[in-house]
């Protein structure tokens, strides 16, 4: 009779061992095949994740349900960028701006309308302050120092805390103004553009302090 091989109980020991692990390993979902050996882009910021960005940085301003209703059109532009939300930011208060200046420039030339041609005159200045901040956001270099990007900001919010001043001065004009038809429609007006500025230097201030922190 012929003796068994050594070589078959080394053999039976590797199978009993290894065939385990083999079966566990082929026992796992193996990955679907990728049509190419490049790693796949990062998946880009849904809509929803946008309107979430722009909904917690309004929460943020004075008043949130005026940011949101005015910057939501912007949700797939600014992709979770506050710099590129405040430039919406201010984008849309310059807009309302002129279209408040248009509507002054035509109420101020009619009789006993001084105090609307001070107005005017006013928000003439707040324009000039967020067209200085609208180009200093678009000239915006975040790639240099910190301190480069605190100096380039820090001017955006000078301009525009001056712009708010400029848009106060004009409403307060309005105090002492008696059997006025025009003066609530005015005063609502400039009132809508001040909280649009507020809420855009609130934007700003978040943006240089998520750059600080």
């Amino acid at each position: 009779m012929k003796k068994p091989s050594l070589h078959q109980p080394i053999l039976f020991f590797f199978l009993a061992t290894l065939l385990p692990l083999i079966l566990t390993v082929h026992s796992q979902p193996s990955p679907s095949p990728s049509p190419s050996p490049s790693p796949s882009p990062s998946p880009s910021p849904s809509p929803s994740d946008d309107s979430d960005f722009i909904q917690r940085s309004c929460n943020t301003t004075l008043y949130p349900d005026v940011c949101v209703s005015s910057l939501s059109n912007f949700s797939t532009y600014v992709h979770n960028d506050p710099a590129l939300l405040a430039r919406a930011a201010i984008s849309v208060t310059l807009s309302k701006a002129l279209e408040l200046g248009k509507y002054l420039s035509n109420v101020s030339t009619l009789p006993a309308a001084a105090v609307f041609h001070d107005c005017f005159e006013t928000l003439k200045d707040a324009v000039d302050e967020m067209r200085d901040s609208m180009k200093q956001m678009r000239d915006l270099v975040t790639t240099g120092s910190l301190e480069s990007f605190r100096f380039q900001m820090s001017n955006v919010q000078t301009w525009l805390s001056a712009a708010l001043t400029n848009e106060e001065t004009c409403t307060d004009g309005f105090k002492d103004v008696q059997d006025e038809p025009r003066k609530d429609e005015v005063c609502a007006r400039v009132d809508g553009v001040k909280k649009l500025t507020s809420n855009a230097l609130a934007l700003v201030n978040r943006c240089v302090d998520n750059a600080i922190h």
